[in-house]
């Protein structure tokens, strides 16, 4: 039980480093005599800082080196992460020792980059500390997320050129029935303290894993490697590489995964909790505050921001209602069954699907350089969602590419069912995840210089699916939505953003039903069947994650609107995105101060400097 005292201990020392986190330049004696800071000793403080940052980008690949995978980093490629409760209690003992060098740091004088990035590192690890409290290892797994799916999904984020990329990766296949141990062994620990996902969710991730062990080595997702081999191996060592890889597979991986489901059938499942919401949780209600705040990176209560959502339906159902009387509809449930029963408006094969988010992406292109000064270097493909994992994700998501290019991005593009989906949907998710969106905004942070690593790696729900969001609206500014029905799908997937507020907050902070949640979702927006089933079942498995879309979009609608306004002929769409973009992912309210601080220094600039006022 020596992880439960050590989530104690984290959580008894929070406060004390909050207060050392927030009056750290006031404790520390001035950095010169006449107050200010000194070149030498400024250089000096400036070394220590960036060796601190260089720690903790090396510790963090270190211990996770999967993710160090995923950006190109080949070093630790024999290695799974350690889950084990041991590892996460020498996690947080790291967390804490970096805490207290990064307190040390008087940074008068540094420039506000560096400034920035050590309160971002250090309210970072302050989260990781507050979190230990409601004991996150105890559910990991759900039908999102969790080692079942990760797995396979890493070895499509894989590259191999050579050979020991080959031995690397078999080392790696044999590590895997260790660590679903390691994670079985803290799911029991869930269940001795009342830790567990609905049952319900449990049964998804019990397909998912006999999806994956009913299979045989060859048509195995870990078998992929095996496809395609680098033209630097020989025939003869190709032999040998596929013989061990499929031996790993059959001999090692499939066991696991067996194992692990039989303990999901046996003893997990059984004990499933029956209630949807993390309320039922001994700490739910705590638990999901703290999710709100780290998803949202505002203080608003699940009470605010249920308010919030229920005002944005009935804007985004007023401009629906417009639309639907331009096209000749008495209301909006006639234009979505018009929708609905169109069948140009639906997909005839997976392949017109994909193609349709292509061409999206493709028109939008030559607009960036009208909306931004700055634009990603690296490339963009769109590919379909793996078989195994289709049917329980949602229409779309974004893979970030490897700063290298090695790798593209990749928006993955639901398939599953693809006779239901709506083409209408189409142009405005392309967006989303691809262009002016995730795959712009990502690529961008990792492409940044002169920051440290971890800031162009650093993820903030309202931050970056903010940006998304907001993305889909940007589209409309630039004068794309020409196709009335695909504006029809801009306004349902904002609408549906805006139920999200309402759902989320429902189902765990106001006991709503999971039948609730079906319910106001058919009443409130015109999103499939299959859809609001798998919805519904994502804010379940995954509280408040989903808040930060619509909190995040109208921050940065309302900061936009104040920079038009303050600026007035001075503003530029274009320099007022690289300055949004330009410090990688922020909490909302560090976004705020670097604006209003733009702001202010554009202000300042003579009217001839500016440029494509808009």
């Amino acid at each position: 039980m020596r992880l439960k005292l050590c989530a104690a201990a984290a959580a008894l020392l929070l406060f004390p480093l909050m207060a050392l986190a927030s009056g750290n330049a006031q404790t520390l004696p001035p950095a010169s005599a006449g107050g200010a800071a000194q070149p030498e000793a400024l250089a000096a403080r400036e070394q220590v800082l960036n060796a601190i940052f260089s720690d903790y980008w090396e510790d963090y690949l270190k211990h996770s080196p999967e993710f160090a995978s995923t950006i190109g980093d080949k070093r630790y490629n024999d290695q799974l992460s350690d889950y084990s409760i041991d590892a996460y209690n020498d996690a947080l003992e790291r967390g804490r020792a970096f805490l207290v060098r990064l307190a040390q740091i008087d940074t008068a004088g540094m420039p506000d980059q560096e400034v920035l990035s050590k309160n971002l590192l250090m309210q970072q690890l302050i989260d990781n500390q507050e979190e230990a409290q409601f004991k996150p290892w105890e559910m990991p797994v759900n039908q999102f997320f969790g080692l079942q799916t990760d797995l396979p999904r890493l070895v499509t984020e894989l590259t191999f050129t050579s050979a020991k990329d080959y031995d690397d990766y078999i080392a790696r296949l044999g590590k895997i029935p260790h660590a679903f141990q390691q994670i079985t062994d803290n799911m029991s620990l869930g269940m001795d303290d009342h830790r567990e996902p609905p049952k319900y969710l449990l049964e998804k991730v019990l397909a998912q894993v006999n999806a994956i062990d009913g299979t045989t080595a060859e048509q195995s997702p870990f078998a992929l490697p095996l496809k395609k081999f680098p033209a630097s191996i020989s025939p003869a060592q190709q032999a040998g590489i596929k013989k061990q890889v499929l031996d790993a597979i059959s001999k090692q991986v499939d066991p696991a995964y067996v194992r692990f489901g039989r303990f999901l059938q046996a003893q997990y499942i059984p004990n499933g909790r029956a209630e949807p919401g993390l309320w039922a949780l001994p700490d739910g209600d705590a638990y999901y505050k703290f999710l709100v705040k780290e998803s949202t990176t505002t203080d608003l209560t699940p009470a605010q921001i249920h308010q919030i959502g229920l005002v944005q339906v009935k804007q985004d159902q007023a401009q629906l209602l417009a639309l639907a009387h331009k096209l000749g509809f008495t209301d909006i449930q006639s234009l979505r069954a018009a929708v609905k029963n169109n069948p140009k408006l639906h997909p005839t094969s997976k392949e017109q699907l994909l193609d349709a988010y292509r061409g999206y992406l493709d028109r939008m292109r030559p607009k960036l350089p009208q909306l931004f000064g700055r634009l990603p270097k690296a490339p963009l493909v769109v590919e379909p969602v793996p078989s195994y994992m289709e049917k329980d994700q949602a229409a779309a998501y974004y893979v970030a590419g490897t700063p290298d290019g090695s790798r593209p991005g990749t928006v993955y593009v639901n398939t599953y069912n693809y006779q239901s989906r709506s083409l209408a949907d189409v142009e405005v998710i392309a967006y989303h995840e691809g262009l002016p969106g995730h795959h712009l905004q990502i690529s961008l942070a990792q492409e940044l210089t002169g920051l440290p690593q971890f800031r162009k790696y650093t993820y903030y729900t309202a931050y970056t699916e903010g940006w998304g969001l907001y993305a889909e609206q940007l589209g409309k500014d630039a004068g794309f939505y020409q196709d009335p029905y695909s504006d029809y799908g801009r306004l349902e997937a904002d609408l549906w953003r805006a139920v999200r507020l309402v759902v989320d907050t429902g189902v765990h902070s106001q006991h709503w039903t999971r039948q609730q949640m079906v319910d106001y979702f058919h009443q409130n927006s015109g999103l499939d069947e299959t859809d609001v089933q798998s919805e519904v079942d994502r804010y379940i498995a995954w509280p408040a994650q989903a808040l930060g879309y619509k909190i995040g979009q109208l921050k940065f609608l309302e900061l936009r609107a104040k920079a038009k306004q303050d600026l007035g002929p001075k503003f530029d769409i274009r320099t007022f995105h690289d300055e949004v973009l330009d410090a990688g992912a922020l909490p909302l309210d560090m976004l705020e101060q670097r604006t209003d601080g733009w702001i202010a220094r554009r202000k300042a600039l003579p009217q001839q400097k500016t440029s494509l006022q808009k």
